[in-house]
């Protein structure tokens, strides 16, 4: 099963505080220890939301709001993509995350094919396929 691990923004990240070079030495470490178990799929820290931009959908209008935005604990401040056997095997592993401070982190089960049931017929569960592929592919 793969999921999401969503790291929480601060008032310090937000701020654009960068972590200190031993958080960022420890949680290398860390990385390394979720690669070589075959765990880390993908992970990285965003920018504060002052450098980004949100897109609200309303029928065909779509209006763009600059960053950032107010409340910082509905932000995320950075993320990991793991695959492991359940939720709960990625709770023991984020329980070794070098984190302090109060920091908030959550973790939620990415769909897979199997979950959509009949409503992905075999021509969609295809094209997830190849898409899939290809994106591999461009990423290597």
């Amino acid at each position: 099963m793969r999921v999401m691990v969503f790291v929480k923004a601060s008032k310090e990240s937000e701020a654009g505080v960068l972590p200190s070079r031993e958080l960022l030495t420890t949680m290398g470490k860390f990385n390394e220890e979720l690669v070589k178990a075959g765990v880390m799929l993908d992970g990285n820290g965003l920018h504060a939301s002052s450098k980004g931009k949100r897109v609200k959908f309303s029928g065909t209008q779509r209006t763009v709001t600059d960053g950032p935005f107010a409340e910082t604990k509905e932000l995320i401040a950075g993320y990991w993509l793991w695959q492991v056997k359940s939720i709960e095997e990625a709770v023991e592993w984020l329980k070794r995350a070098p984190f302090d401070g109060g920091t908030e982190v959550e973790i939620r089960p990415a769909f897979e094919a199997a979950d959509f049931g009949a409503q992905l017929t075999p021509e969609l569960k295809a094209q997830d396929e190849r898409l899939r592929a290809q994106s591999a592919k461009t990423q290597r």
